[in-house]
């Protein structure tokens, strides 16, 4: 239990290790870079040793095929290994009869020999002529040799070079090319360090000059909606204002009636400008805003008190299935604004009767929460614009009803300021479905416009 437990505090801490683009493109260009010379460096090793070997073995098959000729005219193997110089020193000269046994061997005592048919080399020699073998030990003294075997019509003349410092070197590649290919690969790659991390500076500085130009559209973009949003009540209240003063004979009923107007309108101009400050103070000031413990069932609970005294036209059943309780290290005022969002969402768009609210699953990072009514739901060409900022389904019934267009988008930015992630869809049945999640514990924040 206890090295499942570090072994999963490893892998937790490596997971949150983040390393910067300048670093993932040097690692992955070290490791493309340096595995294409490695494979190179590695198939050069292997092919300088086969030449050389190759180039060992066709000088022995010189002195072969010399012997097997002298042998053909006649002439006794014994005299010929005597008479004759030898290519290497202590190179170990043997004439070997067809049937596998040893008629000659210019080191070896004749009592030693046993046949050698089955040895690797002269199989070989016997199947196609010439045969090799590279750093086998011989059973008649024990000693490791490098072996070349040739046939002919009387037999198969087999030389041997004892391996020694001199064969070592001989058989060894030559490590200076390889050398001077890592060289210059390490070269390479300390040049591509810099390189990357110059190209990463640049990247980052194009990717800040570029979110710094979006977030300047973007409040643009709010400061523009804002304006427009703002013209419609502040010309019926002025409009109203300016029917009081300027004097004309009104009944009661109606001055009453113009009041409640300016009213209506100045209560949606506060909560127009307070959502705007909450988006504003979600995107700027996510440092600044505490956090605590927050029950998630009180806030239900909370909200299904209140249901309950609302109108009995504005009345919505609250259907509750929590479990367990769930609380979080989060904002108050933001959970309680994700709730009461939806929930006005709900009473004032829908035209159902019946809000859900479903604790789906949870764990110790997170919790998985389901809202959904059982209204009219949207079409579904529309679900991937609901969070926007002053987005709404029906534009003039919306404004008619109060909304400011921006309590979707103030759900979202603080289901984002939690950790979490809000997806929209229509229920089978009929409705809109809203899944979101909220981490358990303090993470960094996760910002996002739209």
């Amino acid at each position: 239990m206890a090295h499942t437990s570090s072994l999963a505090q490893a892998l937790a801490m490596a997971s949150a290790i983040r390393l910067s683009f300048h670093k993932r493109l040097f690692l992955l260009l070290m490791a493309f870079s340096w595995g294409i010379t490695l494979c190179f460096v590695a198939f050069q090793y292997v092919r300088e040793k086969e030449y050389k070997t190759e180039f060992l073995h066709a000088q022995l098959q010189q002195y072969n095929l010399h012997m097997l000729e002298a042998i053909e005219r006649g002439e006794p193997c014994e005299e010929y290994m005597e008479n004759q110089d030898a290519p290497f020193e202590n190179l170990r000269v043997t004439f070997i009869a067809p049937s596998g046994t040893v008629v000659c061997d210019n080191t070896i005592e004749s009592d030693s020999w046993d046949n050698h048919r089955h040895r690797p080399e002269i199989a070989a020699a016997i199947r196609t002529g010439a045969g090799c073998h590279i750093r086998r030990q011989s059973a008649s003294d024990g000693r490791e040799y490098f072996y070349s075997a040739t046939r002919g019509e009387l037999g198969i003349v087999r030389t041997a070079i004892p391996y020694s410092s001199t064969l070592y070197d001989l058989l060894e590649a030559d490590w200076t090319f390889l050398l001077i290919m890592l060289s210059v690969t390490l070269a390479a790659s300390v040049a591509a360090f810099f390189t990357t991390r110059q190209l990463g500076k640049d990247i980052e500085r194009m990717n800040r000059y570029e979110a710094e130009q979006e977030r300047t559209r973007l409040k643009r973009q709010l400061t523009n909606n804002i304006n427009h949003e703002l013209k419609t009540p502040v010309a019926s209240i002025q409009i109203c204002l300016e029917t009081l003063l300027s004097g004309i004979n009104l009944s009661e009923e109606k001055r009453q009636e113009l009041i409640g107007r300016c009213y209506t309108q100045n209560e949606r101009l506060r909560r127009l400008l307070h959502d705007v400050s909450l988006i504003t103070r979600l995107e700027d000031g996510t440092d600044q805003i505490s956090r605590e413990p927050v029950s998630i069932n009180n806030i239900i609970n909370e909200i299904a008190i209140e249901l309950d005294m609302m109108p009995e036209e504005k009345r919505h059943t609250l259907h509750i299935d929590f479990s367990e309780e769930v609380i979080i290290e989060g904002n108050l005022a933001l959970v309680c604004s994700i709730f009461s969002n939806l929930i006005e969402n709900a009473i004032t768009y829908s035209e159902g009767k019946n809000i859900y609210i479903s604790l789906l699953r949870n764990n110790q990072q997170n919790c998985h929460i389901r809202f959904e009514d059982d209204g009219k739901g949207v079409k579904p060409d529309q679900l991937p614009r609901l969070f926007e900022r002053f987005y709404r389904v029906d534009k003039g019934r919306s404004r008619q009803r109060g909304g400011t267009g921006l309590g979707l988008a103030i759900v979202k930015h603080a289901v984002l300021f939690h950790g979490g992630t809000i997806t929209a869809s229509n229920r089978p049945d009929g409705g809109l479905r809203f899944d979101f999640s909220l981490q358990k514990a303090a993470q960094p924040t996760r910002t996002q416009s739209g």
